[in-house]
């Protein structure tokens, strides 16, 4: 960010937001916004209570556990939908429904099926998670160079070899950028799971802190998931420019 031609360093939008937030708050505009300062003491004062670890731990199981079952079945559907324009035309419509599909709609059914419990909210999360990921794999394979594949072919690879030696790594670079936005869908995901199937986790502290008007806490464990959010993008923004060079490759 350059401000009357000086380069500002990283993160610093974030120092102006924190400043004009502490701003706000002081001045004591509504009591939604309290002042940063109190809300980052009231951080270090909820992070070490027994409640806020059990809830942080059944965040993070539902979510890695939805991530997982999203990266399992979305990275192979994509490939095959990519490689087999038979299964593409199957499965497409129902993947681009999905995706621009309010999901939220589809909580009460998943809670008639699967219950109230951790089961409905891990698939609320993959299913927020799942189809981002399947359509950017699929673009990936859909860039590859065909005669990679004529050459594995003609060297005698198997279809399991050509999966995992051609058809992965060719589209890699896609593949991480549809895992680090699947990864931002599956934090609203367990968050929407939380609220509406199931009291627990972060969304029963957000429930407890927001109907007793604790606003500091409620912004607290907010910026505990957006940072957490955040860290995890950034990993695979990081992963994504590493591998950046398959696709030149292809």
């Amino acid at each position: 960010m350059k401000i009357m031609g000086y380069r500002l360093p990283a993160m610093s939008s974030l120092i102006l937001w924190g400043i004009l937030w502490e701003i706000v708050g002081q001045a004591g505009v509504t009591f939604f916004i309290p002042p940063l300062s109190k809300v980052f003491v009231t951080l270090f004062e909820v992070i070490g209570t027994g409640s806020f670890q059990k809830a942080l731990w059944d965040t993070a199981y539902a979510f890695f556990a939805g991530v997982f079952f999203s990266i399992v079945i979305g990275i192979p559907t994509g490939i095959m939908m990519g490689k087999n324009r038979l299964i593409d035309e199957m499965l497409l419509p129902w993947v681009n429904m999905f995706l621009s599909a309010p999901l939220t709609a589809l909580v009460p059914v998943l809670m008639v099926l699967f219950g109230f419990g951790m089961k409905s909210i891990i698939i609320t999360t993959t299913l927020f998670a799942i189809w981002i990921i399947i359509l950017n794999t699929r673009a990936g394979v859909m860039q590859i160079n065909r005669s990679m594949i004529e050459m594995a072919r003609s060297f005698g690879a198997s279809p399991m070899d050509a999966f995992f030696k051609i058809y992965f790594w060719a589209a890699l670079p896609e593949i991480l950028g549809g895992v680090r936005i699947g990864v931002i869908r599956a934090v609203k995901g367990v968050i929407i799971g939380q609220l509406l199937i199931s009291i627990v986790g972060f969304g029963a502290l957000f429930e407890l802190y927001s109907s007793n008007f604790l606003m500091a806490h409620f912004w607290a464990v907010l910026i505990v998931l957006f940072a957490l959010a955040f860290t995890i993008s950034e990993v695979f923004a990081y992963l994504e420019r590493r591998v950046a060079y398959y696709a030149a490759k292809r």
